[in-house]
Formats: C-alpha cells, structure tokens, sequence
C-alpha cells in the first residue's frame, strides 16, 4: 500500500514515473521470463543457456574473457560456471596463463546447448516478430 505524501519540494518528480531506466529493466525482465520458461524443460535457464552458446561458439575461452563478450561480472559468470561444471557441462580447460581460469564445453554441454537450442530459438523468433511489427507501425 502507498500512502501519498505531498512534501514542498522544488522539484517535481512525477517525469520519474516515465523512466527509461526503469522501463528498460522490466523488458528486460519480461525478456529474460520468456526465455527462462522455455529454457526450464531442459534444466536451464537463460543466462546458463548463454553460456553454453558462447563456449560452443569460442571453443575454450578465459573466464574474464567469456564474461566481457556475455557482459556478465566476473563473479556473476563464476557461480554460473560453477553450477555448469556441478551439471558437468562445462569443464576446466587447460589456460596459456595457470592464473586464469578457462572454461570449455564437455561432450554433455553440447548436447544440452543443441537440445534447448530449438526452445531458445522459437522466443528469438517470437521476440523478432514483435520487434519488426512495432518497428512498421
């Protein structure tokens, strides 16, 4: 329950209840739900099914690396990785540099990738139509 509480303020917040900030989130949320609710019969769920998709891409690829091109934070893609590895989809991968992590895709993690890949494509389509008719209105 909002209670609304009229202060003498210089400043007149209501342009805030059309914040391009907020509103890129909750798309962005709404995005990441159709994804998921795809994904979730094959046991995954967006952000794991994309980097699955990368690795098989990128083949063995550094952590910090495969973070930048997902733009996920370091310790973000860490715990997802570690959940990945625990499926045993994904795997450690011997590095040029023994300080940094590499992670490449076990013979399981391409399978999962091509199995959920034809659910993640049908929201990609889904999605592509929508966007192409607003853009035509």
């Amino acid at each position: 329950m909002y209670i609304h509480v009229q202060r003498n303020s210089a400043v007149d917040l209501s342009a805030t209840k059309n914040c391009h900030c907020l509103a890129a989130r909750k798309r962005a949320r709404e995005t990441t739900r159709r994804y998921d609710e795809k994904l979730r019969p094959h046991g995954l769920q967006s952000t794991q099914f994309s980097v699955l998709a990368a690795l098989a891409l990128k083949g063995p690829t550094p952590l910090g690396e495969l973070a930048d091109t997902l733009g996920l934070e370091r310790t973000t893609l860490t715990r997802s990785a570690n959940r990945l590895e625990d499926e045993g989809w994904v795997t450690d991968a011997e590095a040029e540099d023994a300080r940094k992590r590499c992670l490449q895709l076990t013979a399981d993690g391409h399978t999962k990738v091509e199995e959920a890949y034809p659910a993640w494509k049908q929201v990609q389509d889904e999605i592509d139509r929508q966007e192409t008719r607003l853009e035509t209105e």
